[in-house]
């Protein structure tokens, strides 16, 4: 892979480098380039320059050029994998997951440039329209800024590449600072296939950098739209300094999973720790708020924990571990301060995992107002609480200002189908974890969670505008 940033129609020498840390140890994964703002206003100048190029390349180029990178990327799996590993921390076993996601995200974008289309409508219904013809087309929206988060780099960019590229539309990708890597290979494949179909390199740009390279990029008038996923608090910021730009947040959450009086419990217990701990807890949708009716509350907590001593923790480079290292130290001391508050709020903990790593915890009863009920936590934390009936557990899973995922487990279709019409959330899972995620499904939130879908077929909707043509034939 070259040095350097890729931005036009090569890579160019960063003006500084950065270390990449490996989470559990603290080594220096690699030295990594950091941009600025005059790499991002040349970003800019050369997606903009190459938009409309790029907006009219046949569909069965823009189609051969991501099955190519999907295929490069299946043959350096395990590389990638390895690498993920690394500059996340992530446990082995998720980033294993990361990679098919990312190669599945991969295979359905170039599938749906096939299905990119509009469609005929009929102008008669009123008779100043009789005689014309009425279709609508889908265009790209122009320069698509996409902003990814640290916990899943690869998956994420990959998520608004592929979508963009399919659209037609250029875009320009800015990692997270800690996970720029495993992106910037994948940038690496992309152009490469680019540049084997002839097309141009500009229609994938990455540039790394701080919070003046993202603003200089998102606050640009002339694109077309930003797609940022990360903390609300950084989202909203984009939204309102972005205004009229078209933005799709993908924010954070505190997926909550209800376990009605019904439930299996077996399957409850295993899905809340599958749930609450893959990644570190380090996902947006991973299980943080347990809401258990009442009469069930004591068999679940002790089937809980009966399983907690195995979630291993421990190297994330062993396959065995499920939890590891967050992503930093600042991490590590913001949730354990948030646990100590709850905890000193009336709270308990019910297990903690010994060791110098930050384990999996499952407290019980916090109380409102609290960070680790109220707010994301991202990190291996659990809260259960228990509620009289479903009806009071659904109550309190909207009583909150994410609304990102939930999941219930129950043996009734009724209570099924009241969740699915009830909860503010943008996904509903019955009887399995919240953060069961099919990357050909409309993924996003509601409220503080975000606007906006991801998911090939959506996230391609999204970066597209329609075209209305009216045609009134000559006689």
């Amino acid at each position: 892979m070259p040095s350097g940033l890729p931005i036009g129609e090569t890579w160019v020498e960063a003006p500084s480098t950065a270390p990449v840390i490996f989470p559990y140890d603290g080594s220096t994964v690699a030295d990594a380039p950091v941009g600025d703002v005059a790499l991002a206003h040349a970003a800019l100048e050369n997606a903009l320059a190459v938009r409309e190029k790029v907006g009219r390349l046949p569909s069965y180029l823009r189609r051969n050029v991501l099955q190519s990178v999907h295929s490069a990327v299946l043959a350096n799996r395990d590389a990638f994998v390895d690498l993920l590993v690394l500059e996340t921390g992530k446990p082995l076993v998720d980033c294993r997951v990361e990679i098919d996601r990312t190669l599945l995200t991969l295979e359905t974008s170039a599938e749906e440039v096939a299905r990119l289309h509009g469609e005929t409508v009929p102008l008669d219904l009123l008779p100043s329209g009789e005689g014309l013809q009425g279709f609508w087309v889908r265009k790209p929206i122009g320069v698509v800024i996409g902003i990814t988060g640290f916990n899943y780099p690869l998956l994420l960019a990959a998520h608004k590449i592929a979508p963009a590229f399919a659209a037609g539309c250029p875009i320009i990708v800015k990692p997270a600072p800690q996970t720029p890597l495993a992106t910037l290979w994948l940038a690496h494949l992309m152009r490469s296939a680019l540049a084997d179909a002839g097309a141009p390199q500009s229609a994938l740009q990455l540039i790394t950098g701080g919070a003046d390279v993202g603003a200089t990029l998102t606050t640009d008038a002339r694109i077309g739209a930003v797609s940022f996923t990360g903390s609300a608090a950084v989202g909203h910021r984009i939204a309102r300094d972005a205004a009229p730009t078209k933005v799709l947040l993908e924010l954070g959450s505190n997926s909550a999973l209800v376990v009605a009086a019904d439930a299996d419990l077996d399957a409850a217990a295993d899905a809340i720790v599958r749930g609450g701990y893959y990644a570190s807890g380090q996902a947006c949708i991973s299980v943080q708020r347990v809401i258990a009716v009442e009469s069930v509350r004591d068999a679940l907590l002790d089937k809980l924990g009966a399983r907690m001593p195995g979630v291993v923790v421990g190297d994330p480079r062993d396959p065995v571990t499920r939890v590891s290292a967050l992503i930093n130290p600042a991490s590590t001391d913001r949730v354990r301060q948030w646990v100590g508050d709850a905890v000193h709020a009336g709270g308990s903990i019910a297990y903690e995992a010994p060791g110098d790593v930050l384990g999996p915890i499952v407290l019980t009863d916090v109380p409102d107002g609290l960070p680790a009920w109220d707010e994301e936590i991202f990190g291996p934390v659990i809260a259960v609480r228990s509620v009289p009936d479903v009806e009071s557990a659904l109550r309190v899973v909207n009583e909150t200002r994410y609304g990102l995922h939930a999941s219930v487990f129950t043996s009734s279709l009724e209570t099924a189908f009241a969740a699915i019409d009830r909860l503010d959330v943008g996904g509903v899972v019955i009887n399995d974890v919240p953060g069961f995620r099919s990357d050909v499904m409309p993924y996003g939130g509601v409220k503080d969670s975000g606007t906006g879908r991801e998911g090939p077929r959506f996230a391609i909707e999204e970066l597209t505008t329609t075209r209305m043509a009216i045609i009134r034939p000559r006689p």
